[in-house]
């Protein structure tokens, strides 16, 4: 048994052909988070404060979908939803349609630790963020340019869409049949982690899907979908949330590797397995210090690393393929 993490930076079609402008600085930021979080559980941090500070670090980076680079509702918003358990007290706080907190996942965990809820949204949770004196912004820093564009084409085709798809092309007439259903899947950060005493944690943060309604509510922020930890496993999700909450990913993971007597990939793969295809992704790790990074998309951005010296830092070429 020893220290494990692992954390991600969404899953969904993925191209190969992603240019360097857009690859590259999302591997530095997860490597980068990666180092924090090692770093964190050397110091023997609890793994509770060691998933809240390692989304708070995707959360900040503004290549990714959460937090600074959180994407765009139809109306041109940002509405960003998060939540955190710990494993062995199965406390857990989530919170939703947020546009001026800096952090969610930190408003997720205050939600648990000072309030006898679980999840707060919109404007209780604005109002909560304002009563605990949390780190706000005005609504304009969370718009990056990129997002801004990314919703222009996610309107022009209508469609809701991630925020990794290719710019649609002039001259495709009807540029939704480029993705299946009309529709594209995921964005989302997350980070699981145990330490060297089998204490489990998890959290999940994003800022949904490019051009979807005001007020939707993903995955990302409910327990047993997006996030879940008990005494066993720790599991943060990325994928299209309506799929996920049908699916009851992250809890269906604990359910299988405790009452099927898989190990945690094994479980982890199972679950993954169920869910249609291009939909979803999920990164795990167990008490004794297994690690489970498992998508059906063409791929997931993720890194992870153990106590005896294994570390990755990946995209594509998952086990399912």
């Amino acid at each position: 048994m020893g220290w494990a993490i692992a954390l991600h930076g969404g899953a969904g079609d993925i191209p190969h052909s992603l240019p360097p402008d857009r690859r590259l600085p999302r591997e530095a930021g997860l490597r980068h988070c990666l180092d924090v979080g090692i770093a964190a559980l050397k110091a023997h941090k609890h793994p509770l404060d060691v998933v809240e500070l390692v989304v708070r670090e995707l959360e900040n980076y503004p290549h990714f979908n959460a937090g600074k680079g959180s994407v765009l509702t139809s109306s041109g918003t940002v509405e960003m939803e998060a939540s955190i358990m710990d494993g062995k007290s199965k406390k857990c706080g989530a919170v939703s349609g947020l546009s001026t907190v800096v952090n969610a996942v930190s408003l997720a965990r205050l939600v648990m630790e000072k309030t006898p809820h679980i999840y707060l949204g919109f404007h209780g949770a604005e109002a909560f963020a304002r009563e605990q004196g949390v780190e706000t912004a005005d609504p304009s820093y969370f718009i990056t340019p990129e997002n801004i564009e990314r919703l222009k084409q996610a309107q022009v085709a209508n469609r809701v869409q991630i925020d990794y798809t290719q710019p649609v092309q002039k001259e495709a007439k009807d540029a939704a049949a480029t993705i299946p259903n009309g529709d594209s899947q995921i964005g989302t950060v997350g980070c699981v982690a145990v330490d060297s005493e089998g204490n489990l944690a998890s959290a999940t943060s994003t800022g949904g899907l490019v051009n979807k309604m005001a007020g939707r509510i993903g995955d990302s922020p409910i327990i047993g979908a997006g996030t879940y930890a008990n005494h066993l496993c720790a599991v943060s999700a990325t994928g299209k949330g309506e799929a996920m909450i049908r699916g009851t990913v992250s809890r269906d993971v604990a359910a299988v590797l405790e009452f099927k007597g898989l190990s945690l990939k094994e479980a982890a793969a199972y679950v993954i397995d169920q869910v249609p295809p291009g939909n979803a992704g999920l990164v795990a790790v167990s008490s004794t210090g297994e690690i489970a990074t498992v998508f059906n998309t063409t791929g997931m951005f993720r890194a992870c690393a153990s106590e005896d010296g294994y570390s990755e830092v990946a995209i594509w070429d998952s086990p399912l393929k």
